[in-house]
């Protein structure tokens, strides 16, 4: 088996097979642990690889260039996902701040720490970089990082959560080559994940946590 054959097997297994089994397992607790596994595994992985600016990791700087299209886009997406739910499922919008507002409350605080970078970690940063010799160019390594991204959610059970985290992962991926900046892909993450948890959309997202 040549060294690119092995590391498509690897990609395949540790991106889809993995996940399927994790969802057919469907174990207690939720994906939380397991993903903050994973992505300590690959953030100590990251850090023992000549060819990576460690600086990605972070750079918070890159913000700056960064914040407004980023901003423009969020806006646009919660108008039209506002709109959307309030036209949809009126009796949902707004449903957790509304009804559990605590549970909101923990969520806006601890999701971008234990979910957010986390993902973006193992799916933009680790991803984009170990399996590189894969793709031919950028365009075709961020398609692949958001179709693992978004099949990663079939362990919520829904096509909604796959639709939107396909989608997301194109966008996060993208942003991630131009920025090399984990700090700016969390915070637009975290932004439209918190948008979603808000809007009324967080039950498909729910898994005893996100």
């Amino acid at each position: 088996m040549t060294g690119r054959l092995r590391l498509a097997a690897e990609h395949f297994l540790l991106f889809y097979v993995l996940v399927a089994g994790y969802a057919l397992a469907d174990p207690p607790g939720g994906p939380i642990p397991v993903l903050v596994v994973l992505a300590v595994a690959a953030a100590l992985y990251l850090r023992r690889q000549g060819g990576l600016d460690r600086r990605d990791l972070w750079r918070p700087e890159a913000l700056r260039d960064a914040w407004r299209p980023a901003l423009a886009l969020w806006c646009g997406t919660a108008v039209a996902m506002t709109g959307l739910v309030a036209w949809l499922a009126p009796d949902r919008l707004f449903e957790l701040p509304r009804e559990r507002p605590l549970l909101w409350a923990a969520i806006v605080v601890f999701y971008p720490l234990l979910s957010v970078y986390p993902q973006e970690l193992l799916f933009r940063a680790f991803l984009l970089h170990r399996y590189a010799p894969l793709f031919p160019g950028p365009r075709s390594a961020a398609l692949a990082g958001a179709a693992a991204f978004g099949f990663a959610h079939v362990i919520f059970g829904n096509v909604l959560a796959v639709a939107l985290t396909l989608a997301g992962g194109w966008l996060f991926a993208r942003r991630y080559q131009r920025t090399r900046s984990l700090f700016v892909v969390s915070l637009e993450h975290a932004a439209y994940g918190l948008l979603i948890f808000t809007v009324g959309l967080g039950g498909s997202f729910y898994h005893g946590t996100a």
